[in-house]
């Protein structure tokens, strides 16, 4: 299934960014720590580096990453001109309070009240970044919620008389080159559930963790992984959670199954889990874009 998700505001959401980034002397741009290069919209990029803007990027979520892994994302992103890489977590009002400070040596020639230092918050839906505007700003100023794409329109907004910020909506991106990146986005709740089954998204998700993590799958179900694909992970889930169609002679509810599974790998039930590093990225990308992660993992 190649999942593809771009809201009609998102046209518009692009355009007002590329106008706004005009005025923009740093870009931050918010990531999911479990998936970080699968979170990162090229469209930003693109923007960004037409203007020539420097950019930090932010690891969100890292409470439920993988820390050895997430390190790795750092070393990665820090290698990159005009880049500065974080991991933090947007709800934490420490975390946040660190953010104009980090930005501030990337644009040095902005650091008075004539020449107060402007921001941009962007990233694709979900990622945190109406949590980092509020903690920014210390107030409520956007809404939150577990759904992508709650923001809808750009606000701006002045954090101190040395710095602006203004927070654009989630953009996705018209077309999603690799169905891997689907799976993934999916998996961390960043597009739409109108655009995905959540049963192959689970069964992808599985996949993933009996390849990196089959002993998170013991621990929290109690099932044997040697012996189960990633459907078989699923529907173990369905019999270990008593997951049952009524009227249907005792048939297994996998579409519940399937959400009581990625229900709990987004909590952090499962533990600290990355979808992608650095080195899996490279093998996704060698390879045809049909290629599945079973086999991009069994070399």
């Amino acid at each position: 299934m190649a999942i593809q998700w771009f809201p009609g505001h998102m046209t518009s959401a692009r355009r007002k960014a590329a106008e706004t980034m005009e005025f923009t002397d740093v870009v931050i741009e918010v990531l999911d720590a479990r998936a970080p290069e699968a979170s990162c919209n090229p469209m930003i990029r693109e923007l960004r580096e037409f203007r020539q803007r420097p950019c930090l990027k932010i690891l969100n979520k890292t409470d439920l990453a993988d820390p050895a892994i997430t390190q790795q994302w750092l070393d990665y992103y820090n290698q990159q001109t005009g880049v500065k890489a974080v991991a933090l977590s947007c709800k934490s009002a420490t975390d946040a309070a660190r953010v104009p400070g980090l930005c501030r040596p990337l644009a040095p020639h902005r650091d008075n009240p004539h020449k107060p230092l402007r921001l941009m918050i962007m990233g694709i839906p979900n990622v945190g970044k109406s949590t980092l505007m509020n903690m920014l700003l210390k107030r409520k100023v956007a809404n939150v919620g577990d759904e992508p794409a709650v923001t809808k329109s750009q606000q701006c907004h002045k954090i101190n008389d040395q710095t602006t910020l203004t927070d654009s909506p989630g953009l996705m991106w018209p077309k999603i080159e690799h169905d891997e990146d689907g799976y993934m986005l999916a998996a961390i709740h960043a597009i739409g559930r109108n655009a995905v089954i959540e049963e192959e998204i689970a069964e992808h998700l599985a996949t993933i963790l009996l390849a990196r993590y089959p002993e998170r799958l013991n621990e929290r179900f109690g099932m044997d992984t040697s012996i189960l694909d990633g459907f078989g992970v699923v529907e173990a889930i369905a019999k270990k959670r008593g997951c049952l169609l009524k009227g249907r002679g005792g048939e297994l509810d996998i579409e519940k199954a399937a959400m009581i599974f990625l229900t709990e790998y987004r909590s952090g039930k499962l533990g600290r889990i990355s979808l992608e590093s650095p080195q899996t990225r490279s093998l996704m990308l060698s390879k045809p874009s049909e290629t599945s992660f079973t086999a991009i993992e069994a070399e």
